[in-house]
């Protein structure tokens, strides 16, 4: 029996794993799961296709290596009782709390555990550290209880549904198991579009960044990071956030004249807010109004016949009429 398998976010903190020289094999998890479709009703392997296929439309990856990718991803986690234990390594943000549901969830529907399974999970950014600090980690590995593994399928299960009433309503639950899932329950509610101006947080917040006078794509991105409290997001998630402010009717940003949005960026790309994006920042106008609404949040599918808002100030969810 091979002794150890650590299950990680992605190939920066496998990187770093490697050099710090952690024992045993080393598996990126690598999905966007707060982007795109993650609908109930699917096995893993089913549910890898869908997700392969989402990334694939994108044009962040091929379709064949994307599935590749998850193939080979599936199968070691689903052969994961040849080990004698598992670790989780994962950090605090919406993506990776995400990751850590759904691999959970996956444990906890594949009883008995005959697996030592334990956890390292910090509010610290495994891609920005040291092999020292990684190293370091290794004194707070925990391991998973029988109270993570309910509340972590409890929550995949909620995330996947149909609609969001589930998830908002693990606000009002005991998630202390899982120390950082209230955070995330509440950065991805914020990611549907506000009930007043109809963007969400991102949404706003690289129009408000653009509109105060930084033109350059790179660094609006690099000020929105600045603004999370739990930096989750990607620049390829942000340049699709982007191209849907440029594409809408009317527009809420312009790109200097001749220019594609690319990334990376080309020296020549300016980005600026139009009166449209101005009025919309002001809450004078909804940008629900400019746009064919068609996007993913988990199980959710926003459409023009499926809208759904969210209001900061009373933390509700409400569907829109």
């Amino acid at each position: 029996m091979e002794r150890t398998l650590n299950i990680t976010n992605g190939d920066s903190a496998v990187d770093i794993m490697l050099r710090a020289g952690i024992t045993g094999k080393l598996l990126p998890w690598q999905d966007v799961l707060h982007d795109g479709p993650v609908p109930p009703g699917l096995m893993l392997e089913e549910l890898s296709k869908v997700r392969a296929s989402f990334i694939a439309d994108r044009g962040w990856a091929s379709l064949e290596a994307v599935q590749q990718v998850f193939k080979y991803r599936d199968h070691v986690l689903e052969s994961s009782e040849q080990y004698e234990k598992v670790i989780l390594w994962f950090e605090h943000d919406l993506y990776d709390q995400l990751q850590i549901l759904q691999i959970l969830d996956w444990f906890h529907q594949h009883r008995p555990i005959k697996t030592e399974l334990s956890i390292i999970c910090l509010d610290q950014y495994l891609g920005m550290m040291s092999p020292e600090q990684m190293v370091a980690l290794c004194q707070h590995e925990l391991a998973v209880t029988e109270e993570q593994l309910v509340l972590a399928s409890t929550a995949w299960s909620a995330f996947r549904c149909a609609t969001p009433e589930n998830w908002h309503a693990l606000l009002q639950t005991d998630t202390r198991a899982l120390p950082y899932l209230s955070g995330a329950i509440t950065r991805l509610l914020e990611e549907y579009p506000h009930c007043r101006h109809g963007l969400s947080r991102t949404a706003w917040q690289a129009l408000n960044i653009i509109a105060q006078g930084e033109m350059r794509p790179g660094r609006v991105f690099g000020l929105y990071q600045e603004t999370e409290e739990r930096k989750f997001m990607g620049d390829a998630s942000f340049w699709v956030l982007l191209n849907e402010l440029l594409e809408s009717d009317p527009p809420l940003l312009r790109l200097s004249e001749g220019e594609t949005l690319t990334l990376p960026p080309s020296p020549g790309q300016s980005l600026m807010i139009t009166p449209a994006g101005e009025k919309v920042l002001a809450g004078k106008n909804n940008w629900l109004n400019s746009v064919e609404l068609d996007r993913w949040i988990g199980g959710v599918h926003l459409t023009s016949d499926n809208s759904w808002c969210w209001d900061p100030v009373t933390a509700s969810i409400t569907r829109i009429s």
